[in-house]
């Protein structure tokens, strides 16, 4: 079916047909319907049919997603009131659309697909590697991150983000999330896509309103190229001109009275463009004068002082329904002695989800340089972030790393490390929010 006649069907005929065009290829039954390479349907090599997304202009070499209606929040809100009244998104323009993925073929998922879905992952060059493309339709991969190294034109980036969704469907898995920071002004993966300002600069110069545009104008280009996460906004909230956030322009500003809701209005602007946004780095790390990358940082504030401060913006961003909170890499002796936010039950459970009320879905900060800091393993502390109850799990190193990372995971799963309750509760909400893409 061309792609002319699928634009005049029905949004959810367009869905199913997209998809039984993707199996119909993954089981080899079109032959010359598409450029194989090793007879390997999701290969780079081949021109792939993917689920309808919006394009923009340019060519792509995949069959583009129709757009999607602004979609419900995977997480729901809570009624502890916000420290100010949460910015409202618009009314929904239409019906959240059904999952654009295969149907759920697998059943109950196995210990290995449960353990799979929590790991996010860098993928190596422009296109995407024969053993990543299988790693994802075996189910032991629920998320990929891009950084700029992968990208270069749209058309490119269609296509990358195109293979990547479709070896999930064509695994029959739940749909792949392919990630990217996208914070604004230096910080931007895709060099084309707004915000051209920092987040510094657009608390300088633009109302609420109009932060909030431009997390709508940058969440709309992603969705047309394929995007799902974007790991922004920030939301630290930094006390001198000495935090190394405040120094590369990442923080809206020093008082969280107006950091809140301009970080927030971003976060909502960019659930208007139909991509997930994610508050970062819970706790906060503007009290920080090193960044967490390159150092093992601590910072000794009390749970009071914390919450007159830091959680100010993430109080707002849950009851705003904000899907998706990255948990830092520094530690806080205060709330746990010995780990950091992202592998801290004490953080991750205690304080997010009982203690704010959080419903949605957590992910770790760069796990690898976090396990540089410290002298220790990626796989050592990714084990520890899955037992606290860390639900996506961030390696940030090479494909070959992520892939030995998955197989410590898996090991400590079915040895009873990870308690299944833990894996079952990770999976059940990462699998919701991707049923909201």
């Amino acid at each position: 079916m061309t792609q002319t006649r699928l634009a005049h069907l029905p949004l959810r005929i367009r869905h199913l047909a997209a998809v039984i065009a993707v199996s119909v290829v993954a089981a080899g039954c079109l032959p010359g319907a598409v450029a194989r390479s090793g007879g390997d349907p999701t290969s780079t090599a081949a021109a792939v049919v993917v689920t309808p997304r919006t394009t923009g202009t340019a060519a792509a070499s995949v069959v583009a997603r129709t757009p999607k209606p602004p979609k419900a929040s995977a997480s729901p809100r809570t009624t502890s009131a916000p420290t100010e009244a949460p910015t409202q998104a618009p009314p929904s323009t239409g019906p959240v659309t059904a999952p654009s993925q295969a149907p759920d073929i697998q059943g109950t998922p196995t210990l290995a697909q449960l353990v799979g879905q929590r790991l996010v992952v860098r993928m190596d060059g422009t296109t995407a590697s024969a053993s990543l493309l299988g790693r994802i339709r075996r189910g032991e991969v629920g998320g990929v991150i891009l950084f700029g190294a992968n990208i270069v034109d749209a058309t490119q980036l269609r296509a990358l983000t195109g293979h990547l969704h479709a070896a999930a469907v064509a695994g029959g898995q739940p749909r792949l999330l392919v990630m990217t920071d996208q914070e604004g002004g230096a910080i931007r993966r895709i060099p084309w896509v707004g915000p051209t300002k920092s987040a510094r600069q657009m608390a300088a110069t633009l109302t609420k309103t109009g932060i909030r545009t431009q997390g709508q104008k940058a969440g709309l280009s992603m969705d047309g190229l394929g995007i799902d996460v974007d790991l922004a906004p920030v939301g630290d909230v930094p006390r001198t001109t000495s935090s190394f956030m405040w120094l590369d322009g990442r923080t809206f500003g020093f008082d969280p009275s107006t950091v809140s809701p301009d970080t927030n209005a971003f976060a909502l602007g960019l659930r208007d463009g139909r991509t997930v946004a994610t508050m970062k780095h819970f706790p906060g790390i503007g009290r920080a004068t090193k960044n967490t990358d390159n150092y093992q940082v601590t910072l000794p504030a009390s749970l009071a002082s914390l919450q007159a401060r830091d959680l100010v913006p993430y109080t707002t961003a849950i009851a705003n329904g904000i899907p998706m909170i990255m948990l830092s890499n520094a530690n806080y002796p205060s709330l746990d002695a010995a780990n950091g936010a992202g592998w801290s039950r004490a953080i991750t459970k205690t304080l997010l989800r009982d203690q704010m009320g959080f419903r949605g879905v957590t992910i770790t900060d760069g796990l690898p340089a976090a396990a540089s800091t410290r002298g220790v393993t990626t796989a050592s502390l990714a084990i520890a972030a899955a037992v606290a109850g860390t639900d996506f799990l961030l390696v940030t190193s090479s494909e070959t790393h992520s892939a030995a990372v998955y197989q410590k995971l898996l090991a400590a799963a079915q040895a009873g490390t990870i308690p299944l309750a833990r894996l079952q509760a990770s999976y059940k909400r990462i699998t919701t929010l991707k049923a909201a893409q």
